[in-house]
């Protein structure tokens, strides 16, 4: 079969750099999965993209669908033939759906019974008639922002400017707005010109002709290596972040590297707000010596050639200047101030109206602090080093430096807090509060920062349910499930012993003393209890547990999480082993047989009838204390396992429904007193063992 290239370019204004990669994965998907539905195969799919364009070059693609052949199932012989032999009306029926006549059919025998069959040939379509679809797809796209313009409906991440759509040589004719297919497409806005795209595969070198490199694989391995030969001709090091580095890729079509500099004065200030004020503002890459030292240059990325790189690096090295000087003054301002000056200005903020000021929220966080201290049994100098990173941890929030760069927070309050004298721990809590700040960042290190961290974001959690502040589906304005993950990230890592359950219900006797919200404590708790579940769940899933053993460990109450994650792992390190699969069986009658009883009551010994009783409850004391004094959860593990035996040997001798009342009571007591032991540590009927 003959094969053409295909190129789809959709020619837009400049697009946010954050959405440019996302949209251009999105359409190269796309188009694969419509090419695969329509049966028409091709070879590979590159993808471009600029501030500027998202394109698709399709290569090799069939210039037909695949012709199909297929069977298709009728009704059975005895339906489809009269008494007289003749086709009924529905074996004419069938075949007649079906594109095909009676002539067409014979009889194929499925599980003893004769159905009617054809074969059925479907010619392929000519792929240039399928192709005008590909409006659908473009018009189809989803982006994080959308805007309109002019009088037209369609909501798109920008106005469509131009669009190419050629298959082979032909054009793939539809339009979008005002805007029709064709095979002109648009060079740099300033160095290039239009150009005309003759056949596909010319795409990618007549922009290169025009000063655009529309592959950003390319755009950005240029970039790497103009900072490479900038760091030799210089002696620097240039450390690249990559976030930066995909965002300056997406904000150029022809990359050209420049180094500016700036007064060595600013190195006074901290490095971060340095970093920050180059990176963040103006997406410039820092510059430094070998041995790590900040130095008062910087280097950018034009969207250009290299002509007149003087003048930019002087207009760049203008702006940085402005900015660096905006800042140094905020720092000499904030400094002047003392913390309780900071302190008194919170009560005019005000967090949310149903929740109250940041001075109140402040308050809330000490004082719960101070209960996670008692629980995580602090001494009496760690409760003050808890209590004042507590009572200044949000004080940097109303500096002028974090107004004007609100990522620093908590590191402007560190080394404010630092230079007023405070101790080196609580100045390093009230930075390390807001961690872990994303996923994938790591929990505080220190004791003091992990309890304020812990005491920050239950308060905002738990303040937030019970004002129905709740996250469904993407809408998530407060963070509360990142926070919620931070939370049991900090639990797990510090392996404290404390169940999660004690953790909020301080927090909700501290949210309510403030009566903040009206929900009743009971349901509240139900409420936070339910949503951390899935939190921990989609833990456990990144950990690659399975999740029959995520809904085993989660089945009951949530516990102490370091204990939670040891079982699950447990499970997880035995799920194939021998005897695994009887261990859970056995585990999980008692559990089911445990629910037939009617009410909490002791065990008593003088009512058993048989050794086989006698053995399990003997069992059962062993293997209670033996859980009492386990230090792992793989040794409560084995002593829970070991009552397989006894257990199976129990039922095979015993009818647990007795027909006299007091002694299937004192059965099903026993039951349920093991069942408690079982689902302490998981409920093994959510196992699925084979």
């Amino acid at each position: 079969m003959n094969k053409r290239d295909m190129l789809l370019e959709v020619g837009l204004e400049e697009m946010p750099a954050r959405f440019v990669t996302e949209s251009m994965n999105q359409l190269g998907k796309k188009v694969e999965e419509f090419l695969q539905e329509q049966k028409v195969s091709f070879e590979g799919v590159k993808l471009y993209s600029t501030p500027r364009r998202l394109a698709v070059l399709v290569e090799g693609a069939a210039e037909a669908q695949e012709d199909i052949e297929e069977e298709a199932k009728g009704p059975a012989k005895k339906i489809a033939l009269q008494e007289d032999g003749s086709w009924s009306k529905a074996a004419i029926g069938f075949t007649r759906g079906q594109g095909m006549t009676v002539d067409d059919i014979y009889f194929k025998e499925i599980n003893g019974v004769e159905y009617v069959h054809v074969n059925k040939f479907i010619k392929g379509q000519p792929t240039v008639d399928l192709l005008p679809k590909l409006r659908e797809i473009v018009i189809g796209l989803h982006f994080g922002k959308n805007m309109r313009w002019a009088d037209n409906d369609l909501r798109y991440i920008r106005p469509i400017k131009w669009m190419v759509a050629l298959f082979g040589s032909e054009v793939i004719p539809f339009q979008i707005t005002n805007v029709s297919t064709g095979r002109t497409t648009k060079g740099h806005r300033f160095l290039g010109d239009s150009v005309t795209v003759e056949m596909p595969g010319d795409y990618e070198e007549l922009l290169k002709n025009q000063f655009v490199i529309a592959d950003p694989a390319e755009r950005k391995k240029s970039i790497r290596q103009q900072l490479a030969q900038l760091e030799t001709e210089n002696k620097w090091v240039i450390p690249v972040d990559e976030d930066l580095l995909e965002e300056v890729t997406n904000l150029v079509e022809y990359p050209t590297a420049l180094s500016g500099s700036f007064n060595s004065n600013f190195l006074e200030l901290p490095e971060e707000v340095l970093i920050t004020s180059m990176k963040e503002h103006q997406r410039y890459f820092p510059v430094k010596d070998k041995e790590g030292t900040l130095l008062p240059h910087f280097v950018t990325v034009r969207n250009g050639d290299s002509r007149s790189l003087d003048t930019v690096a002087r207009g760049n090295e203008k702006v940085l200047r402005a900015r660096l000087a905006d800042a140094d003054f905020f720092y000499k301002e904030d400094q002047s101030k003392e913390i309780d000056f900071f302190l008194n200005k919170l009560q005019a903020i005000v967090y949310h109206e149903k929740i109250g000021t940041l001075a109140e929220k402040v308050s809330r966080i000490r004082r719960l602090a101070a209960k996670l201290g008692e629980l995580t049994g602090t001494a009496k100098e760690e409760k003050e080093k808890i209590d004042r990173a507590a009572e200044i941890c949000k004080f940097d929030l109303v500096t002028q430096m974090v107004y004007e760069f609100p990522e620093l927070q908590g590191i402007m309050g560190e080394k404010y807090a630092r230079q007023k004298g405070e101790d080196a721990e609580v100045a390093r809590a009230v930075n390390e509060h807001y961690e872990p700040r994303h996923a994938g960042d790591k929990a505080p290190e220190t004791f003091t920062g992990a309890i304020v961290s812990l005491a920050d974001k239950l308060d905002t959690i738990v303040s937030c349910f019970a004002v129905d502040i709740i996250p469904t589906g993407s809408q998530d304005p407060y963070a509360l499930r990142r926070q919620a993950a931070g939370i049991v990230l900090i639990l797990e890592e510090k392996k404290w012993d404390v169940s999660l359950e004690t953790v909020l219900q301080a927090a909700i006797d501290v949210v309510k003393a403030d009566q903040v919200g009206e929900k009743e404590t009971e349901a509240l708790l139900e409420e936070l209890v339910a949503f951390f579940k899935l939190r921990i769940k989609h833990s456990l899933q990144e950990r690659d547990v399975r999740y029959d053993l995520i809904d085993a460990v989660l089945a009951e109450q949530i516990g102490s999480l370091p204990s939670l994650f040891a079982k699950a792992a447990v499970l997880m390190a035995h799920k194939e082993e021998t005897g695994f699969k009887e261990a859970t069986e056995a585990l999980s009658r008692v559990v089911n047989i445990a629910k037939k009883a009617s009410a909490a009551g002791a065990v008593k010994e003088q009512l058993f009838e048989n050794e086989e009783e006698k053995a399990l409850y003997k069992e059962f004391v062993h293997v209670q204390q033996g859980l009492e004094a386990a230090e792992t959860a793989e040794q409560q593990f084995a002593l829970l396992s070991s009552l397989k035996q006894p257990i199976e040997q129990y039922f095979d001798h015993t009818m647990v429904m007795a027909e006299e009342a007091a002694v299937r009571e004192n059965r099903l007591n026993q039951m349920r007193e093991l069942s408690v032991l079982i689902l302490n540590f998981a409920d093994f009927n959510k196992i699925l063992v084979k």
